[in-house]
């Protein structure tokens, strides 16, 4: 499906928001999609600029389900299938992300948004980069960038993952590729961290058929319904990169960043800019969601796991909650640390039994209240590397952040404070006790 096919779906579902009134991409167009958080929002008259402007792609779970072919509730079971199975996307020799090939690149002719009045400047904030790492072949990932000059950009690649791996080994030059306006499921396979040599864009081929094609100046493929590519290359030079604000709805600091110069520009005839909204739903969603089959298939590898939600009271970058079918007295525990390998920003994360839904945070904080005790259940983890995100953390410039992290095991507790072992009956004792129907509904 690509962005156009979801555009078409939006609408279908009463689920687009069409503006039409002029909007400049300074300051004004991310002003007015901040109050119409939440929905898919199309912006259809940006001040300068033929391109309208799409918020929003990925800010309703539903609408992605649907954007996928699945139900809801089987988004997460097909985000697992597809990270488990990905497909080689096949090769065409022509594609609507080339119809028109620009040699001369000026970066301003693109409706890039500045957010804030304190940002860096304006930002791309929806590309997907791809490169060729020399050793374990093609990655797909999120770099913001920030506009710094007519072809070059400041782009933010946080240290340890794929991109910063393949610069260490190429001396700092590398060819990117960045493709903006691309389908709902290569935007999910680009968010998720699969082990090392697995293609994300065969995650996102799995997820719905994925075809790509030849970059004109580069040795790289890109998906062929791409609105834009941008075809560039790693320079070998820093430059400053931020203040931005970031998920958790704080500024990040400036640090030195790698410079990317655009050396060619190949898009649509009539192109749609997807613009991301960065610390707002889509960001939250298409950041967090992906990292839930992560976890869930770790925490499947030490107890049966039913569901896993990253919640967006935790930024849906630093919380999770887990769900699990408790067969064995130490499975909470388990699944505590499974977790963490799963996702390894994770910072807090809190396990419940199936009776709990991990989707209202009343629920959970219930399972905490009944049946949590912290000399018993709690779990800490000093010292740990963590999440630059997050902004309590300990951020040394050059290393990796550390934090402390903690698990709360909030099943039910199979020993009594005796250390006795609590009978089936017992245990069923923490359960909820529910009303009969009423005879009169």
């Amino acid at each position: 499906m690509s962005l156009r096919e979801f555009i078409r779906l939006a609408e279908q579902a009463g689920r687009l928001t069409r503006v039409d009134r002029e909007v400049d991409r300074h300051l004004e167009l991310a002003a007015v999609a901040a109050d119409l958080d939440g929905q898919a929002v199309l912006f259809r008259r940006v001040r300068g600029y033929d391109t309208p402007v799409l918020v929003g792609v990925c800010s309703d779970r539903e609408l992605i389900a649907r954007s996928l072919g699945v139900e809801r509730r089987e988004l997460l079971a097909a985000l697992a299938r597809a990270l488990e199975h990905p497909v080689p996307p096949p090769l065409v020799p022509d594609a609507p992300c080339q119809e028109v090939v620009e040699p001369r690149v000026d970066l301003d002719t693109i409706p890039i948004l500045t957010h804030i009045p304190s940002d860096g400047g304006p930002y791309i904030t929806s590309g997907v980069a791809i490169i060729r790492d020399p050793d374990l072949g093609r990655n797909m990932s999120f770099h913001r960038l920030m506009q710094i000059g007519p072809n070059r950009f400041a782009a933010r690649v946080v240290e340890g993952r794929g991109t910063a791996t393949a610069l260490a080994k190429t001396g700092g030059r590398l060819d990117v590729a960045i493709c903006i306006g691309v389908s709902p499921a290569v935007l999910l396979a680009a968010a998720m961290s699969p082990p090392k040599g697995v293609d994300e864009l065969g995650i996102a081929h799995a997820l719905r058929p994925t075809p790509l094609v030849r970059c004109k100046t580069i040795d790289l493929e890109v998906p062929a319904e791409s609105e834009f590519v941008l075809e560039g290359r790693f320079t070998g030079e820093y430059a400053a990169e931020g203040p931005f604000i970031d998920l958790t709805e704080t500024w990040d600091i400036v640090r030195q960043q790698p410079v990317v110069e655009i050396q060619c520009i190949t898009r649509r005839r009539d192109p749609i800019y997807h613009a991301l909204l960065p610390g707002k739903s889509e960001h939250k969603v298409l950041m967090g969601m992906p990292r839930e089959p992560t976890i869930f298939a770790e925490v499947s590898k030490v107890a049966e796991c039913l569901d896993v939600l990253i919640t967006p009271g935790g930024t849906s970058w630093l919380h999770a909650v887990v769900q699990i079918r408790k067969r064995h007295e130490d499975d909470g525990k388990r699944a505590i640390e499974a977790a963490f390998r799963g996702h390894g920003s994770l910072k807090h994360v809190v396990v419940v039994d199936e009776d709990v839904d991990i989707h209202n945070p009343a629920d959970v904080e219930w399972a905490i209240a009944t049946r949590f005790q912290a000399s018993r259940d709690l779990v800490v983890l000093a010292d740990q590397p963590g999440s630059s995100l997050d902004p309590s953390a300990r951020h040394v410039p050059g290393q990796k952040t550390r934090t402390d992290k903690m698990g709360l095991d909030a099943t039910i507790p199979w020993r009594d404070h005796a250390g006795r072992l609590r009978s089936t009956e017992e245990r069923a004792e923490f359960r909820r006790v529910k009303y009969p129907p009423s005879p009169l509904l």
